[in-house]
């Protein structure tokens, strides 16, 4: 009988995984932006350069705020709200509806101000 028949293994071993092993095994993301203390400034509904509507003003980005962000995004297709009178079927008209739907949820202050403002 071979003695190399029954290796003792530790089981899978996950390659090139950016995420450190803890002592009990997890993985750990300690370099999450959650973690980070960063030297931006904070997104803010108040004041020049904002990227934040207030709650009066019907929530959501502004457009300044959705450049920085695809500045910071590359490849991203993010827009601002569609709130203006659309054509029936329309990729905005469409867009609209898509959100409508995504967000019949939301129940908090903002969100109810950015449904009012997108028009559900």
């Amino acid at each position: 009988m071979q003695n190399n028949m029954f290796k003792e293994t530790k089981g899978y071993v996950q390659g090139r995984n950016p995420f450190a092993v803890s002592s009990c095994g997890r993985r750990r993301n300690d370099s999450s932006p959650l973690n980070k203390k960063s030297n931006e400034p904070r997104k803010t509904t108040k004041g020049k350069g904002r990227n934040f509507r207030t709650t009066e003003e019907g929530a959501g980005m502004t457009a300044a705020g959705v450049r920085k962000y695809r500045a910071k995004n590359p490849g991203s297709k993010l827009k601002t709200a569609v709130t203006g009178k659309v054509k029936r079927g329309s990729k905005a008209a469409k867009r609209r509806k898509s959100f409508c739907a995504r967000s019949k949820g939301w129940t908090g202050e903002r969100g109810r101000a950015a449904r009012r403002r997108w028009k559900c």
